[in-house]
């Protein structure tokens, strides 16, 4: 550091600029895999200890590390990746980000600029690679930049819709000096109250009682909005659904009207609607589908109505009666008031629908575990079983990061939490963001527990983040479903009746043998105990332990494919 004696302003390099500005905005933890363009970055640490540096193995695992601690701590996670090729090894994750809108402020090293004339080893156009998977990327340029360009990139990052923005950070920039100030951050009101609130109190009132059904999308949990959540659906006496393809479940899950999360096919999501006269959709992007079908998510005669910040989800895809633009909790405790006067000559009808509604998933559950006694004692552990037992030792308050495809639709059926930030899945789609994820959790959640459900397969894409959780002893339990093959898309083939591969039931690249993955060694070798489980009945008591431990570790389940 120099000092103008003249001024008394002190010059320090851009990366300690960059250190200090984060620092100021409250960021604890920078996930990163360092390189040379890196280097000056790392330096600075040195001189600024009040932020610590989370190293992941390779950049997928860095951007879903801050991308689990965004979501589980609602701030946005910082992540600094290594040029072209670190940025080209994250965009999996980071698209993942992006579809689900996890405000994340992503920086890589650049090259030095004095020499990017020449064609360098490691320079590329980071702006074009980094652009498709985030709200805006832009160049540093100067050291002086660094203040106002980064608190941009923290608004940005959480302004509706939310999501990761781009900064890349050239060698000579990091370390050329500056007395620029980082100045203050700005105290940002994002709780906009939607217009029409009145009106929508009125017709959600007119349906007929146990005829609307309410969506709760991943929303209400980044607004924190369930209290609110619950008392509309009380009010109406509504079945409440969650999203289809969820980041999160932000509805208690042992609430009488909570019925699970919708199908991810159109038809599978019309059979349920059809027996609704409208639905309110609290927060965007909630009836995602997968798979192609016939007809339109919602039917013919079913009302949609829409709350969400986000502008540009309201009526994208379905036409609506009304939607309104505005933050959920802040709306919704405005329209409160009016809801409870326009619904209050039907409170009596409305207490008996959630009475009922109770009583229906109390035999729902009660079906559920006579499925589950029928397969307990089978040779080879049922997926339906292996959940059960799962979400039994977990418990109704540990966080889980769910990645095991082959059983999360199952594991959903099961929980019974009145914690709505329980559970956590990856909307993104792309595979391996769960391993690396959990530590972010972990991390966001202040070191709490924290159960990674993954399959086989999945596990494969980003093990190296189980180094991560030995180097910082956070309490994530690694539980591995293991069916040894992808199971989700045999079971695609399966049912196309004109794929050879039904005809046949032969599968090309869907078996993970020959040879068979040793989980066992791959944790051990990365400072993991693990144990592998082929009984039922070890489940629970495996988990249990493994949480009541406090390290981390691995549990591999061997489950039967189908």
């Amino acid at each position: 550091m120099i000092v103008n004696k003249s001024s008394n302003v002190s010059h320090r390099r851009g990366a300690d600029v960059l250190l200090e500005t984060l620092h100021s905005e409250g960021v604890e933890y920078i996930f990163g895999n360092p390189g040379t363009t890196e280097l000056p970055l790392m330096d600075a640490l040195l001189r600024n200890p009040a932020l610590k540096y989370i190293l992941a193995l390779q950049e997928a695992s860095a951007v879903a590390m801050a991308d689990g601690y965004a979501q589980a701590s609602g701030k946005p996670g910082f992540l600094n990746l290594h040029t072209a090729g670190g940025l080209g090894h994250g965009m999996g994750n980071l698209l993942n980000s992006k579809v689900s809108q996890t405000p994340l402020v992503v920086t890589a090293g650049q090259q030095d600029t004095r020499h990017s004339i020449s064609d360098p080893l490691l320079y590329d156009d980071l702006i074009s690679i980094a652009s498709p998977a985030v709200k805006w990327a832009q160049d540093v340029s100067n050291a002086s930049q660094l203040p106002v360009l980064l608190r941009r990139a923290f608004h940005d990052a959480n302004a509706a819709p939310s999501g990761p923005v781009f900064l890349s950070l050239p060698m000579d920039i990091m370390d050329q000096l500056t007395d620029v100030s980082i100045g203050e951050g700005s105290d940002i009101d994002r709780r906009a109250i939607g217009g029409s609130l009145p009106r929508l109190a009125q017709v959600l009132a007119q349906c007929t009682p146990g005829k609307l059904a309410i969506i709760a999308g991943d929303e209400i949990h980044t607004s924190h909005a369930t209290a609110e959540t619950i008392e509309v659906a009380e009010l109406l006496g509504a079945h409440v659904y969650g999203s289809s393809w969820p980041s999160r479940i932000p509805y208690p899950t042992s609430h009488a009207l909570w019925r699970g999360n919708m199908p991810t096919t159109a038809a599978g999501i019309a059979e349920i609607l059809k027996n609704y006269e409208a639905i309110f959709a609290l927060g965007g992007k909630s009836l995602i589908t997968i798979l192609y079908s016939e007809g339109p998510a919602v039917p013919e005669g079913c009302s949609v109505y829409q709350l969400s910040a986000d502008v540009n989800d309201l009526g994208r895809s379905y036409a609506t009666k009304l939607s309104i633009v505005g933050d959920i909790k802040a709306s919704l405790t405005a329209f409160l008031p009016a809801l409870k006067e326009a619904t209050d000559a039907h409170r009596q009808r409305y207490r008996a629908l959630i009475s009922q509604a109770a009583d229906e998933r109390k035999y729902a559950r009660e079906q559920l575990e006579i499925s589950v006694a029928e397969k307990f004692s089978l040779p080879t552990i049922a997926p339906i079983v292996a959940a059960h037992e799962v979400v039994r030792a977990i418990g109704p308050d540990v966080a889980i990061v769910d990645e095991a495809l082959c059983v999360s639709p199952l594991v959903r059926k099961f929980l019974t939490s009145h914690n709505s930030g329980q559970y956590a899945f990856m909307r993104g789609g792309a595979l391996g963001w769960g391993m690396p994820a959990a530590i972010g959790y972990s991390l966001g959640l202040g070191k709490q527990p924290v159960v990674c459900l993954v399959g086989d397969g999945a596990a494969l894409y980003s093990p190296q983040a189980m180094w991560t959780a030995a180097h910082e002893n956070l309490p994530i339990t690694y539980v591995v479903m293991n069916n040894q093959e992808y199971n989700i898309l045999k079971n695609f083939m399966r049912n196309q009746a004109h794929y050879s591969s039904a005809q046949t039931n032969t599968f090309i690249a869907m078996d993970i043998v020959n040879p068979c993955i040793d989980y066992l060694a791959l944790a051990q070798s990365m400072g993991l105990p693990a144990q592998q489980i082929r009984h039922a009945g070890d489940i629970a008591p495996a988990i249990e332990a493994a949480i009541a431990s406090g390290r981390p570790n691995l549990i591999e389940v061997i489950v039967s494919a189908n």
